[in-house]
């Protein structure tokens, strides 16, 4: 017999990679932080000698959601300025706030917050873009989610910068310290094309381009930011991105509602990934991504949450839920994102924009284990004739019960391993309170 770390064995595995397969009574087997086999719970009995056989019978096992675009300390914004356009939002209330709460404390207990929430909605990784990174890189490490750090860049000082070089060479130190920490990456997150300048966003390409680095901004959120731009500019902004050097295969672009055909055909010439915020942008009457047109013409789409702020929730499986249903909101367009499509959407076309797609994003043999669990023996999700379409059409993240990250067990038949569910209630209660007082 061989001998793993554990085997997993479950109702069905999902390994999103070969597309649209799903695999009954089979097992993984894991060794260290590595996938080691995924084959027929039969032989994977027969095969292996471990001292962990994890049986889940009524579970489908899936790759860890990736969400690709977050603010995670935002969660203690949770819900302060509701019904409000984005441009109202945050700048009369979102900004004025940060401006007066934000601190390394601010970031550690909303952070910590936020990864408390995904790891029991079943997302193993996500990409940042807030203040004091290093403090969400050091906590992931801690914790033991997988994070991308956004290295921020603004023209404007705030607590964590007080220029666009400030924001830069900050950044870079980020980078530098947690260059070698396995859980942690970063990439350079200007925040958009109206708050940063040409020169800072030359500076960026190039930055980006000497330290393979990727670039992560919001981009046509909403049709003033495409206005303003024509007026300022004379081009609307990803034209201005693109002959600044920004539009490669190493941008991620967050939200795009507003896309013209030759935008998108630019996006899938240049390789570009698009990070689609359904509820978000719904919620600020913001636009809508054109997800499926985006899919059609070859280009990389993943699915992000956005700040609880904007969201209220970090739930990925309503994300995936979302950007179906939106989707298929158009003449003719029941077949736009399937099930299988949603589903990859939500794991391996977010490890794709992030660069962690050989690692991680799919359940295959010498991949990282970052590995999600759901019960789907619950009423609301019987019977079962497609895992898949009860993932993305029915289940709820209380069905969540088990998540691995680098094969270490971050949830617990629905408790937090790593995590003082408890403290982290009351950090969260004390900050509002405190944020109270500012509304």
């Amino acid at each position: 017999m061989s001998s793993v770390d554990k085997v997993l064995s479950a109702r069905w595995v999902i390994p999103v990679d070969p597309s649209n397969s799903v695999l009954e009574e089979h097992s993984i087997a894991i060794n260290k932080n590595r996938i080691h086999a995924v084959m027929p719970t039969k032989a994977a009995r027969e095969l292996f000698d471990t001292a962990e056989f994890i049986d889940l019978p009524n579970h489908a096992v899936i790759p860890g959601f990736v969400n690709a675009h977050t603010h995670a300390a935002m969660s203690l914004l949770r819900g302060v300025a509701e019904d409000l356009p984005l441009e109202t939002w945050l700048q009369n209330y979102i900004w004025p706030l940060e401006q007066k709460w934000v601190s390394e404390d601010f970031v550690r207990a909303g952070t910590r917050l936020a990864f408390a929430e995904m790891i029991q909605s079943g997302t193993t990784c996500m990409n940042d873009m807030y203040f004091f990174p290093n403090v969400v890189g050091e906590l992931a490490a801690k914790t033991g989610l997988r994070a991308s750090l956004g290295m921020i860049v603004l023209e404007f000082p705030t607590i964590w910068a007080s220029s666009a070089d400030d924001y830069l060479q900050k950044g870079l130190e980020v980078h530098r310290e947690f260059s070698s920490t396995n859980l942690v990456s970063t990439m350079f997150a200007p925040h958009a094309p109206y708050t940063v300048a040409d020169a800072m966003f030359e500076k960026i390409a190039s930055a980006a381009a000497e330290h393979s680095l990727r670039i992560h901004m919001h981009v046509h959120e909403t049709r003033d930011e495409i206005e303003n731009s024509l007026k300022m500019h004379g081009v609307r902004p990803i034209e201005r991105l693109n002959q600044l050097g920004i539009v490669t295969e190493n941008l991620i672009a967050v939200h795009a509602t507003q896309l013209e055909e030759n935008e998108i055909a630019l996006f899938a010439e240049a390789k570009s990934s698009v990070a689609h915020c359904p509820k978000s942008n719904l919620k600020l009457s913001s636009g809508t991504c054109p997800a499926a047109q985006l899919l059609k013409n070859g280009v990389n789409v993943a699915i992000g949450t956005d700040s609880a702020a904007s969201n209220n929730s970090l739930n990925m499986l309503e994300e995936m839920r979302f950007a179906t249903l939106l989707a298929k909101n158009t003449p003719a367009g029941a077949a736009n994102i399937p099930v299988h499509q949603a589903l990859r959407m939500a794991t391996i076309n977010g490890a794709r924009c992030l660069g962690l797609d050989a690692d991680i994003g799919s359940l295959e043999a010498g991949k990282l284990a970052d590995i999600t669990a759901l019960d789907l023996s619950e009423l609301a999700c019987l019977p079962v004739y497609d895992p898949v379409a009860q993932l993305v059409h029915a289940a709820s993240r209380n069905q969540v019960t088990d998540v691995w990250v680098d094969g270490k067990r971050l949830l617990n038949n629905r408790k937090l391993t790593t995590i003082d569910e408890t403290e982290c209630a009351d950090t969260a209660v004390r900050w509002g309170k405190k944020l109270r007082k500012s509304l």
